[in-house]
């Protein structure tokens, strides 16, 4: 698939102590996470030169078990969650115009791949148990779960009360980057919403994803998860999700992650 994008990725082979990281990685998810993939994770592979962080891929087999397998880019060993975090925030902002304006994410300085296994095994979690709807396409009409109800009116179409137009203008939304100097007003009609994040907005997959990701991150690791807008070194805003109260509301929803 990346090479009929143009792009050449190349297999990696990870040192000693990335073995450890994955390790770890790994003991540090959630209960029904472990049990799930223990079942139903085919294979991780690494790859260098990937356009992306991770992508998580059905595998078929010659039965009716579900099973996956999920690539990741081999560069976020080198990096922690908070400077990943941060650098794929900026691909949602064009920032060479406004130098004044710095975005950041403070999410601690564990390894990026806690948080990047973490979100894809949540794919894999949902992709098996339907906590989401999987429909035939994304147009398509289907029956909310607890997970989307009264915020998903399609697969990826929030409801109207769960977004505005300016967030609809974000990357993840529309495809676009926008100005740098919106970040202030955009975090602050992210916080009048049920979602954790921007890419959370992007379809009710990545929203399960982020929504789980950073509550577990925050609440089960002790980490902090928030966004900070500065313009000349002033911070103008600091965006803290699991402080929203919209988003507090989904969290009983979570317990299931837990109950194995």
């Amino acid at each position: 698939m990346f090479k009929e994008a143009g792009i050449n990725p190349t297999n990696y082979a990870i040192t000693a102590v990335e073995q450890a990281q994955v390790e770890k990685a790994f003991a540090a998810l959630p209960p029904l996470h472990q049990k799930i993939l223990k079942g139903h994770l085919h294979s991780i592979s690494f790859l260098d030169n990937m356009p992306n962080t991770a992508l998580t891929s059905p595998v078929n087999t010659p039965d009716s078990v579900k099973m996956y397998n999920i690539t990741f880019r081999a560069g976020m060993f080198k990096e922690t969650i908070s400077e990943w975090a941060t650098q794929k925030e900026y691909t949602c902002y064009e920032q060479s115009a406004n130098p004044e304006y710095e975005i950041r994410i403070e999410a601690g300085e564990l390894d990026a791949f806690v948080y990047v296994l973490l979100h894809e095994a949540t794919h894999v979690v949902d992709a098996v148990l339907d906590f989401t709807p999987h429909p035939p396409d994304r147009e398509a009409l289907v029956k909310p779960t607890l997970f989307t109800k009264n915020i998903w009116d399609k697969m990826n179409v929030p409801s109207k009360d769960a977004t505005d137009s300016l967030l609809e203008q974000t990357r993840f939304r529309s495809g676009k980057k926008v100005s740098l100097t919106l970040a202030p007003a955009i975090y602050k009609k992210l916080s009048k919403t049920p979602f954790t994040s921007l890419y959370g907005m992007a379809s009710w997959f990545e929203d399960i994803a982020e929504l789980a990701s950073i509550y577990h991150l925050t609440k089960k690791m002790d980490q902090p998860f928030y966004v900070t807008v500065r313009k000349n070194n002033d911070e103008i805003i600091r965006f803290k999700p699991m402080k929203n109260k919209l988003v507090k509301k989904r969290l009983r929803q979570l317990k299931v992650f837990y109950q194995v």
